[in-house]
């Protein structure tokens, strides 16, 4: 699905401040190049520009120099790469590869490197360098004399295709400048981006994309046949995408974000787990945990709850660790009050759950089979009525 030039401004700040690399696809002539050179100005990096139809391996490994090195005692030959990649390696920049996908295959390789690992050979890029693709065609590149791009090659950017709108000609033609809200969204972003790499605590994936696969485990990665040139999710697309939205606070309002968390889907993950994610993210209810229900006895919350959104609760009590302890006969009556109004087939997974979930697993399961809920019934005579 194409966005416009105004659409995906408001996305590239995100994919750039975590430093993945972006590739750019749409057809020849609508102004790709000049939008990433314009979004690099805004954020105040140089440009640092590449035909990937004019390189050669040698262009990316660089050349022999005279200087060898002792290896074990034995002289080796060094490779000095080009002036561009020392610059890219050295110092913060927008380092654009053009034409991606017409380039010989070796050279594709060396740029899948750079974009996997970000680094050519012994040189890395520096840590603020962001890497932009641009191809002509995406899905519909039969049009074009290029190659396609495999599943795995693809899968190591973040793919925008773009259609710009005449109003974005217009507001190009008119000198609209969006710099100071690009320049202060982008460092926002970056400072988020920085601390949560530095935090290495809590879990590496947030409660609802769990919750979303939880409930969706088709789309946490395809595994059937792979179209050319389309965007399919994996798990390290999804990891890629979630530290995007958590850096980003995007889940904090998800029905408000829902237009950015749409466009970064759909260039994560594809279409079809966008529009899915998309619709689930905007009316999730984030503020149901497995506290408040256990601890504080919370039922109206879960009212109108059906079988998926009991299964996905019963997955966070699951995930939080709350069983590992014993449990307080005020959390047991809490939980027998929640267990008995459990569709059967989730009373059931959750019960067979408990005396798994650490050394007093056991113990609580007994103390909560013996408990009575406020309606009269204890946990015991449900589970019988059940089986």
């Amino acid at each position: 699905m194409a966005i416009d030039f105004s659409t995906a401004s408001k996305a590239l700040p995100f994919v750039a401040a975590a430093r993945h690399p972006i590739l750019w696809r749409g057809r020849h002539g609508i102004g790709k190049s000049e939008a990433i050179k314009a979004f690099a100005a805004a954020i105040g990096l140089p440009v640092v520009e590449r035909r990937a139809a004019q390189l050669q391996e040698g262009d990316l490994l660089g050349l022999p120099t005279s200087n060898m090195i002792e290896i074990n005692g034995v002289e080796a030959a060094q490779l000095r790469p080009f002036a561009w990649l020392i610059q890219a390696c050295t110092q913060p920049v927008v380092l654009f590869l053009d034409e991606v996908d017409r380039g010989t295959s070796e050279v594709r390789q060396g740029i899948f490197q750079l974009c996997d690992s970000r680094k050519v050979g012994d040189w890395t890029l520096h840590p603020d360098t962001i890497i932009v693709a641009a191809v002509n065609g995406g899905e519909s590149a039969s049009e074009y004399q290029v190659g396609e791009m495999d599943p795995a090659e693809l899968d190591r950017y973040t793919t925008f295709d773009v259609a710009p709108s005449v109003d974005d000609w217009l507001s190009w033609a008119g000198g609209e400048n969006r710099a100071d809200a690009v320049l202060s969204a982008f460092n926002a972003i970056r400072s988020a981006v920085d601390a949560r790499a530095a935090d290495r605590s809590g879990a590496p994936i947030d409660g609802l994309i769990v919750d979303f696969i939880r409930q969706n485990p088709s789309h946490l990665e395809h595994r059937d046949t792979f179209e050319p040139n389309k965007v399919y999710p994996s798990r390290r697309s999804w990891k890629r995408f979630n530290d995007t939205l958590v850096a980003g606070r995007l889940l904090d309002d998800a029905k408000a974000n829902r237009g950015v968390i749409s466009c970064l889907a759909t260039a994560y993950v594809g279409l079809e787990a966008s529009v899915a994610f998309a619709d689930f993210a905007a009316n999730y209810e984030r503020q149901v945990t497995a506290e408040d229900i256990i601890d504080h006895g919370k039922l109206d919350k879960i009212a109108d709850f059906g079988v998926v959104e009991h299964t996905a609760l019963v997955g966070k009590m699951k995930d939080s660790g709350i069983f590992k302890n014993a449990l307080t006969q005020v959390q047991l009556t809490n939980l027998a009050n929640y267990l008995v109004r459990l569709p059967s087939e989730v009373a059931m997974v959750l019960f067979a759950f408990i005396p798994t979930a650490g050394p007093n697993g056991a113990s609580n399961l007994g103390s909560l089979y013996k408990t009575k809920a406020t309606n009269g019934k204890t946990v015991r005579e449900y589970i019988t009525s059940i089986v």
